[in-house]
């Protein structure tokens, strides 16, 4: 919760392309979640995994927001990907998050930020992050 509020605060979030990996139970749609509520969105926000894609819109800042939360576990051919309009969506400005990348990772844009969740042998979460030098978190650290 604490790192999904500091990631908020950075100005290049609002139009951000993050990346979640992990295995099942590992944390990123519970992360997702926690950034939403960091960034101002209210009310239910359920869990893409199975209509692909949620979207909000929130005002941050005193700013609009357009947010796409998607999850790709249920592709099985990367090229559902354009059948479904997913590149209108990452060629729009606003926060995309995505878990699952690896299965649609030839078609979408670089991240701009990757954060890897797994869960240790005693059920810990260990998180690494890898941001893009070129992308719009390039300073977050």
């Amino acid at each position: 919760m604490d790192f999904a509020r500091k990631l908020a605060l950075h100005p290049g979030v609002l139009d951000a392309k993050i990346a979640l990996y992990g295995d099942l139970g590992t944390g990123k749609t519970t992360m997702s979640r926690h950034l939403l509520r960091a960034l101002g969105v209210d009310g239910t926000i359920k869990s893409p995994t199975y209509t692909i894609v949620e979207s909000y819109e929130t005002l941050f800042q005193g700013q609009a927001l357009s947010i796409w939360h998607m999850d790709f576990y249920r592709f099985n051919d990367p090229y559902e990907w354009e059948d479904a309009g997913f590149r209108d969506i990452f060629s729009a400005k606003g926060l995309k998050i995505y878990e699952w990348p690896e299965k649609v990772s030839t078609l979408t844009p670089l991240p701009d930020l990757e954060i890897h969740l797994a869960l240790n042998p005693m059920e810990q979460r260990e998180v690494s992050l890898s941001v893009n030098p070129f992308g719009t978190l390039k300073t977050f650290v």
